[in-house]
């Protein structure tokens, strides 16, 4: 017997046997229960959701031999011809290969005879869309008034391309996609019965790789159950999509939460070299840091489906909710531009180094909750990392633990290299020294009459070039080519810190000094242009600075005014808030003040998003305004008292009545309107400050 795939051997028989599109069984289930039949239905939805599947058994439901019923037998012969796709009265049309009307002619002029061994002929249109217009015009009449022993049952994956006159005359059913769970649990009953062992890791990337479709899925089993030979495996899974392994993804995050560029670009080196798809590992990196957001916002709701919640929680400790915003916003915007970069491997690197280069100033120093507290404990990223490279160790590629004692080595020289180049103390300390040419520091010092300190050890007189200080600014001195510098005094770096120059030099010590062969020829710099200002600048300055009075006035005065239920919005300005805290503050009613304590209230919108780092933060903003040390309680309740934010908006709309009384009285205005019949655009009138 041949084979058979499992997208047809396990085509669903029955509703009960269907999964997921309730909402369209339960419309067919009562309609069939209730004998309130259409004439014509309409399926729509992507491919491999079940369009075909339930019009074939409705099909079955209509015709059993046992009655028009939601549950038909599957014993009779027209049940039994109907699953082998052999019965006459079911006429399966596939429009897309006979869209002209002289094909819709001949199915409607079948259409009046009586159905040979059913009790209805139904006509099964799939992907209707493709018909031309005169073959729905053709087919209006009698999609309208058919006989009634004829059912209509049109699918289409386009119901835009249909016309309005025949979506009016079905009854329409929209099927959605399959969810990822959804399609891993029936893979899992499937492959249960067929006794084919699979790991739930390989069955998760099948069931996304599925993008909601049910056939893609059983197709993309069968796929990985030749390649794996009888086995359903994570790693075979993931070679055959081209996607990547999770370990490396996981190694990815790892360094994007340690800022390690280096680590991510070897990575993303490895992965190349392997020709790894960078398209789907931008992907894999979204889904992990989509994660990794809802473990720092809801930590109970990380699913250990695939075994890394633990790994997804560390890594959610590890980093700040600003750092994994704007780690996803990035990864998006990265993916959507990588087929504009150069090659792909360029775009995934320079999207990543996006990622590190514009992470929040430290971050990475003390990871914190999404209410902005410390955690108190530092996620151990060492040992995650460990745990991720011994998991994978058993993996076809295995993975190779990042090791940086060369890279570092090679990165300590070039660093030193150039700080050699840009010092020239330095370097001249460092550089071997030669009797004849070379005189000691202390001669030299001692011949400029100032004094130095010896140096301790060898260690102490040869500081890293990153400890030397130039007690001197050099931003505006001329350059000096190298080549006038004397090789006969190499300067020391810890001298040059304790040298002073005095303000007069002796003849008899100026004398010791080497006089270069090349003369230093000092550039002057050009006088600045002097600028005088206007008398209309004079003006705005003295404007300005007498606006910034007003407003400290103003605050002073604010300040000094008793806390009250009334006088609330108007200290609400002095209270330098601001982001959502000042949205949310703005939107409270102070209700009592019981000696040190104040109860505000706050509607439910709001008071929802009032968190208790809100409230301590208002306090402290508070306290520090008005030098008070108030206790501030902020609970739900009803407004009796105008808030600040109704303050604000009752101001407007008075400065925008006024303006509007100002517009109407004017008199420029008035004579428009009676010589030209002109109209005042209220929604264009705005007050000026």
């Amino acid at each position: 017997m041949s084979y058979q795939v499992l997208a047809r051997k396990w085509r669903p028989q029955f509703f009960k046997d269907m999964v997921g599109q309730e909402h369209v069984m339960r419309a067919l289930i009562n309609a069939l229960d209730n004998q309130r039949l259409h004439h014509a239905y309409l399926f729509t939805g992507t491919r491999g959701v079940g369009k075909t599947t339930i019009a074939r058994i409705l099909a079955k439901c209509l015709n059993c031999e046992q009655g028009i019923t939601s549950e038909p037998c599957g014993e009779c012969n027209s049940c039994q011809e109907i699953t082998q796709g052999r019965f006459v009265d079911l006429i399966e049309v596939d429009a897309a290969s006979r869209t002209k009307v002289e094909d819709t002619r001949e199915i409607l002029d079948n259409v009046q005879y009586a159905p040979t061994r059913g009790r209805y002929k139904v006509y099964l249109i799939d992907e209707v869309h493709m018909l031309s217009n005169s073959s729905f015009n053709a087919l209006l009449k009698t999609l309208e008034e058919p006989p009634e022993h004829v059912k209509f049952l049109l699918a289409t994956t386009d119901p835009q391309k249909l016309p309005a006159t025949i979506l009016s005359r079905c009854l329409q059913f929209s099927l959605k996609n399959m969810t990822p769970e959804r399609i891993v649990s029936y893979l899992k009953t499937i492959l249960g019965q067929e006794n084919i062992p699979a790991d739930e890791a390989g069955l998760w990337l099948l069931g996304r790789a599925a993008e909601g479709s049910m056939r893609d899925a059983l197709s993309l089993t069968d796929q990985a159950i030749s390649y794996g030979q009888g086995h359903i495996k994570e790693l075979d899974v993931a070679s055959m999509l081209g996607t990547v392994d999770r370990g490396r993804v996981f190694q990815l995050a790892i360094a994007l939460a340690e800022a390690d560029a280096a680590s991510a670009l070897e990575l993303v080196g490895q992965m190349a070299e392997h020709a790894v798809d960078f398209n789907n590992l931008l992907a894999d990196l979204i889904y992990l840091i989509h994660r990794i957001a809802i473990a720092q916002a809801v930590p109970d709701a990380v699913d250990n489906s695939q075994g890394d919640k633990e790994q997804v929680l560390t890594l959610a400790q590890a980093m700040s909710p600003a750092m994994v915003q704007l780690m996803y916003q990035v990864a998006l915007t990265g993916k959507r531009d990588l087929p504009l970069a150069p090659e792909p491997r360029s775009g995934m690197e320079m999207t990543l180094l996006r990622m590190i280069n514009f992470a929040p100033v430290g971050q990475q120093a003390e990871a914190q909750s999404p209410s902005g507290v410390p955690q108190v404990k530092k996620p151990d990223l060492a040992h995650l990392k460990r745990q991720i490279v011994n998991t994978a160790s058993e993996t076809s590629v295995p993975l190779v633990p990042i090791n940086h004692s060369e890279s570092t080595d090679s990165l300590k020289d070039l660093s030193e290299t150039t700080a050699i180049q840009a010092n020239e103390p330095a370097a001249l300390q460092n550089a071997p020294s030669d009797d004849a040419t070379s005189a000691p520091v202390e001669e030299i010092t001692a011949s400029l009459g100032t004094p130095v300190d010896e140096p301790q050890s060898a260690q102490s007189s040869s500081p890293s070039p990153n400890e030397v200080d130039v007690p001197w600014d050099t931003s505006d001195e001329p350059h000096i080519p190298p080549e006038i510098v004397s090789p006969e005094i190499p300067l020391d770096a810890p001298a040059l810190q304790q040298v002073t120059t005095p303000d007069v030099i002796p003849v008899a010590e100026q004398q010791t000094a080497v006089i270069p062969e090349k003369p230093v020829q000092i550039i002057q710099p050009e006088p600045a242009p002097v600028v005088t200002a206007t008398t209309e600048d004079t003006a705005q300055i003295e404007q300005a600075a007498v606006k910034e009075q007003q407003a400290q006035d103003k605050i002073t005065e604010l300040k000094a005014m008793a806390l009250s239920s009334n006088s609330w919005p108007l200290i609400f300005e002095a209270i330098p808030v601001e982001g959502m805290l000042r949205n949310l503050v703005a939107n409270t009613c102070l209700m009592a003040v019981n000696g040190d304590t104040l109860i505000f209230h706050s509607d439910a919108g709001h008071m929802r998003l009032f968190g208790e780092s809100h409230q301590k933060r208002f306090a402290e903003l508070l306290n520090t305004a008005l030098d008070q040390r108030y206790q501030v309680q902020v609970i739900e309740g009803d407004i009796q008292y105008e808030t600040p934010a109704q303050r604000i908006q009752r101001l407007q709309q008075e400065r925008l009545q006024q303006a509007i009384d100002s517009i109407e009285q004017d008199p420029n205005v008035q004579a428009l309107r009676q010589s030209f019949n002109a109209q005042v655009i209220m929604d264009s009138i705005t007050p000026v400050d």
